[in-house]
């Protein structure tokens, strides 16, 4: 089972999307059956409860800023994805979208609704790390989809990612236990956001998101935890 927290928000449920079956569904099929994809969604767009549409059908309602989903298991295939303002009668008139989401059979993925650097909305699909790592390690992946410029991620108060800029992300093997993290801007040690404990689990890959906007002083943390497969001593 993967663990999913979100920092300062409660855990939204996307199970509507269990029904769903992708626009190119049988060509997947052609050669037998195809491994399922799993994906979460995070909204992480300040000051915006809004609803999200996939392949027309309403399925998150009032999902509220800072909010991860529940990991979902789904047929590999594409995807149509609408967000509309909070109970917007339909998916007609969408504030972002409809975007296309191509989940491939066996992958794991996070759909982030967020800031580009700008200040504009956008959506990511990030595709989530399942490699292995040895058995006293795991993996930390840092991935910056908020409204402000490159930034470095301090570990312990010493630079460990550099110049990470929106909507990138990077990964880090780390031994287990836990780590202080803040973000600053590039070249200074002034937390932007921060600092904040993190945990690095035995063979999982902890991922965590710096959004919102630098502008308007609302920068914060969102955590996702998702186990490794296939792992070596």
């Amino acid at each position: 089972m993967r663990k999913i927290i979100a920092l300062g928000a409660a855990v939204g449920v996307v199970a509507a999307l269990v029904g769903f079956s992708p626009a190119n569904a049988g060509e997947n099929h052609k050669n037998g059956h195809a491994r399922a994809a799993e994906l979460s969604v995070l909204h992480a767009i300040p000051n915006l409860p809004v609803d999200v549409y996939v392949n027309g059908a309403l399925t998150l309602n009032d999902f509220t800023p800072g909010t991860l989903s529940d990991t979902l298991s789904l047929k590999a295939g594409m995807y149509s994805v609408a967000i509309t303002a909070a109970d917007a009668p339909n998916a007609d008139n969408p504030l972002l979208g409809p975007v296309k989401l191509t989940l491939r059979s066996g992958q794991n993925y996070t759909a982030v609704a967020h800031l580009a650097e700008e200040g504009t909305p956008t959506v990511t699909l990030f595709q989530n790390d399942l490699r292995p790592v040895r058995q006293d390690s795991g993996r930390l992946t840092v991935r910056h989809v908020a409204a402000a410029p490159a930034v470095d991620v301090l570990a312990n108060g010493t630079p460990a990612i550099t110049n990470l800029t929106n909507p990138q992300q990077a990964e880090l093997t780390l031994p287990t236990g836990t780590i202080s993290a803040s973000v600053a801007a590039t070249g200074t040690t002034v937390p932007l956001i921060g600092p904040a404990d993190v945990t690095i689990a035995k063979r999982t890959n902890t991922i965590v998101y710096a959004w919102g906007s630098l502008a308007d002083g609302n920068l914060a943390f969102a955590v996702q935890t998702v186990k490794l497969v296939n792992n070596r001593d």
